[in-house]
C-alpha cells in the first residue's frame, strides 16, 4: 500500500505510570512485552519494505516481538529529551508550575545526558528522518516503511507529514501498544489510520 506504518512501543513501567520517559533505556514490562507480540495481527498481510526503530530498547525489542525482521535504528528516532523533566509526572511538573503544558511550555534543562530538547528541535529531527522516507509512501505498489518508536516523537513527525508546526502534535494522542498509518490522497499527506489495538 505504501504507507507510513507508526508502531508505538509497547509498556513500561514509566509510560503505565505516566512518567516523561525520553532518553531513558526503561525496558518493556511484561504486559509490553505482550502488548507488542499482539501487534502481529495488525502487520499481517503487509508488504514491509523498510523497518525503521528508535535504538532505545523498549522499540527494539517491540519490533521484534511484532514479528518485524531486519530493522535499522536511526537515532532521530528517540523520544523527546525531556530534560530536567525526564522521569517526572505531568502532575508533578504542575505543582511548581501550574498550568503547565509540554507542547507549549517546554521542558527545563536536564543533567549530564539529558539536557533536554524544544519542540521545534524534535521537528527537526522529524524532518531529517522525513525527507528520504516521504517518497516511498504514496505509491498503490510500493512496499510500507514501518516505523517502531515513542508516542510524542511519532506524534511529532504524524504533525510534520500533514505540514503542520511540530506543537500540533499534541493533537494525536497515542496509546503503547499501537500502530497508525499515513498515506496519501490525491497526493495530499493524510492519517489513513489512528490509534490501532488488538
Amino acid at each position: 500500500m505504501g504507507e507510513l506504518v507508526l508502531i508505538r512501543h509497547g509498556q513500561t513501567e514509566w509510560s503505565r505510570d505516566r512518567r516523561h520517559t525520553g532518553w531513558t533505556d526503561v525496558p518493556l514490562t511484561e504486559a509490553g512485552e505482550r502488548q507488542a507480540g499482539e501487534l502481529r495481527p495488525l502487520l499481517r498481510g503487509r508488504d514491509v519494505g523498510r523497518v525503521v526503530t528508535s535504538p532505545l530498547t523498549r522499540a527494539v525489542r517491540t519490533a521484534e516481538l511484532a514479528g518485524l525482521r531486519g530493522g535499522e535504528t536511526d537515532p532521530d528516532l528517540r523520544e523527546w529529551d525531556y530534560g530536567g523533566y525526564e522521569g517526572v509526572t505531568t502532575v508533578d511538573i504542575r505543582r511548581e508550575r501550574p498550568g503547565w503544558d509540554l507542547w507549549s511550555d517546554g521542558v527545563v534543562p536536564g543533567g549530564t545526558g539529558h539536557p533536554g530538547e524544544t519542540v521545534e528541535e524534535v521537528g527537526e529531527r522529524a524532518d531529517r528522518l522525513l525527507a528520504p522516507l516521504a517518497p516511498l509512501v504514496g505509491d498503490a505498489g510500493a512496499p510500507d516503511v514501518v516505523l517502531v518508536a515513542h508516542g510524542h516523537v511519532l506524534r511529532v513527525v504524524t504533525a510534520r507529514w500533514l505540514g503542520l508546526d511540530p506543537r500540533n502534535g499534541a493533537l494525536f494522542a497515542l496509546g503503547t501498544g499501537t500502530v497508525s498509518t499515513l498515506g496519501r490522497e490525491h497526493d495530499r499527506p493524510v492519517v489513513t489510520s489512528w490509534n490501532l489495538s488488538p
